[in-house]
């Protein structure tokens, strides 16, 4: 399908802020240098012992080959064993099949992981560009942070990234998919280094923690990740926050089924906004623009309600009269991006939010995602709003925000 010819309907082309690429098996055994690759992540097929997730916890365990039990494909990286599972890859099946199983790369839709299947997805679902978070690195790369070896770690995010710029988002992909890069979240500096290097390739995003304290880092009151921060600020990087970025996701115990974290999935964004307007570093780094995807955006105007009465009235006491000079709202218009694919309670409220700080998303190829009917979800959801209202929400500031064309597509990507 040629992305810019009319169709039936008037709704724009979707530019997503939020899908999910399932990273081929070769990747790391593709890109690191030869004496790592025993050691790099690698495929290994084998029967699934024990899986369970509960309290916001993925916990599998992987048998041995020749075990009972259905057998998956598992990402196989010093002690780690992460399998491929339906969760990760869920488009196409009905909701009551969609259960938390292993799979393997042959029973997912190959649009998971190969870039003419995934352009032939989008098209079928009205998208004509898309920015996509990993899956084996984790949204953010948690995944390498916490493996022993940091310098083979660092290898990795140099090779995942590379792939993301050249190949994912390479000249068979037509400037239609948007790279996120990653960065050492361990090392500042090489951070910093990181984000400078995929900027010098066109790159506008970089994926980073909702909440790194919670992954055993430095948290942003203090100036750990300023060198970090400086370089995105000064490459026009925009930093990406995804649920689940911290390694928790939301819950209430140890034994709440998934149902719980999953309603309230958008809590550590709301957490992580707190923490970012509070912190000063909007108006240190005043180029910093930051994005929560998957995050939805009807909860927004309460807790900027929250934020700037704190502000106002207790801002003496609470530790902030000395590095946050403007009420948070006013930080908020200027740095920050709510992202949703099914809020209508949130576009009810846009006056409230922002019509400026809102992205659209399809989160394809996951569970919740709206694949094949985000058009007509969003014509449903979007449908009081003028026009030029919905242009701006499903693509203008995504063009704006990332540095698009004005035709929506990555400059970097050979787009013809």
């Amino acid at each position: 399908m040629d992305t810019h010819e009319s169709h039936e309907s008037t709704f724009p082309l979707i530019i997503s802020v939020d899908d999910h690429t399932v990273e081929p098996a070769s990747v790391w055994q593709d890109r690191l240098p030869g004496k790592y690759r025993e050691a790099g992540p690698r495929i290994v097929r084998a029967p699934v012992k024990e899986m369970t997730f509960l309290g916001g916890r993925f916990r599998p365990v992987m048998g041995e080959p020749g075990d009972e039990g259905p057998v998956g494909d598992w990402w196989v990286y010093e002690e780690l064993r992460r399998p491929l599972t339906r969760l990760d890859t869920a488009v196409g099946y009905s909701r009551d099949e969609i259960k938390l199983e292993v799979i393997t790369y042959e029973q997912m839709r190959p649009g998971s992981y190969d870039v003419p299947a995934r352009l032939a997805d989008m098209d079928v679902n009205h998208v004509q560009s898309a920015v996509c978070f990993p899956t084996f690195p984790r949204f953010c790369g948690q995944t390498f942070t916490e493996a022993k070896d940091h310098e083979l770690g660092l290898l990795c995010v140099r090779a995942y990234n590379d792939w993301m710029v050249e190949e994912w988002c390479g000249p068979d992909a037509r400037g239609r998919l948007i790279p996120l890069t990653l960065i050492p979240l361990w090392d500042a500096e090489l951070a910093a280094e990181e984000v400078r290097r995929n900027a010098a390739r066109g790159v506008r995003a970089v994926a980073f923690s909702e909440i790194p304290p919670y992954l055993g880092l430095p948290s942003i009151h203090g100036d750990g990740w300023d060198p970090f921060l400086r370089a995105c600020d000064e490459t026009g990087t925009v930093i990406a926050m995804h649920i689940g970025s911290s390694s928790r996701m939301p819950s209430t115990s140890a034994d709440a089924p998934p149902a719980v974290g999953s309603t309230i999935t958008f809590a550590n964004c709301c957490f992580s906004m707190v923490d970012w307007l509070m912190s000063g570093k909007f108006e240190q780094f005043p180029n910093l623009r930051v994005m929560y995807a998957e995050g939805q955006i009807g909860w927004i105007p309460y807790i900027l309600e929250r934020a700037d009465v704190v502000w106002e009235e207790n801002r003496a006491w609470g530790g902030v009269e000395d590095k946050v000079h403007r009420p948070p709202s006013e930080l908020f218009a200027e740095h920050v991006y709510g992202c949703f694919f099914d809020d209508a309670f949130g576009l009810r409220n846009l006056d409230a939010i922002g019509l400026a700080n809102v992205l659209y998303e399809t989160d394809y190829p996951h569970s919740d995602s709206t694949w094949p009917k985000s058009r007509e979800v969003g014509e449903a959801q979007m449908g009081h709003l003028e026009a030029d209202v919905v242009q701006r929400i499903v693509r203008r500031n995504a063009i704006e925000l990332l540095g698009l064309t004005d035709g929506g597509l990555w400059p970097g990507g050979g787009a013809r």
